[in-house]
């Protein structure tokens, strides 16, 4: 697996940058079309929540992308966090290297 250095940009950000400003479309406006709440859509596009299966489905209707789009953006973020937050994964031993009888 090969380790990227600088963290991945959070989806909220790219919803904000690529969607919302180019296209003048304000969170309020896309709480509406989206049919969630001004507060949902406000945490994502602020980076302090995150992308659900449901909010992919939803953003990909509302912009013509794939929930897979959203999702993977989110993964890759969570992902990168969770390896450089936390060093205790590494220490985890593979399973075929801890078996006594070859495997």
């Amino acid at each position: 697996m090969r380790e990227r250095k600088r963290p991945p940009v959070h989806p909220g950000r790219i919803l904000k940058n690529h969607h919302l400003l180019p296209l003048s479309i304000s969170i309020t406006d896309l709480a509406k079309i989206l049919g969630v709440s001004r507060k949902t859509i406000s945490k994502v596009v602020n980076e302090r929540g995150a992308i659900t299966p449901d909010m992919a489905l939803r953003l990909s209707r509302a912009f013509d992308t794939t929930p897979n789009l959203w999702l993977g953006l989110q993964e890759e973020y969570e992902l990168w966090y969770a390896m450089h937050d936390s060093k205790e994964w590494r220490k985890v031993k593979a399973v075929r290297e801890m078996a006594t009888v070859p495997v």
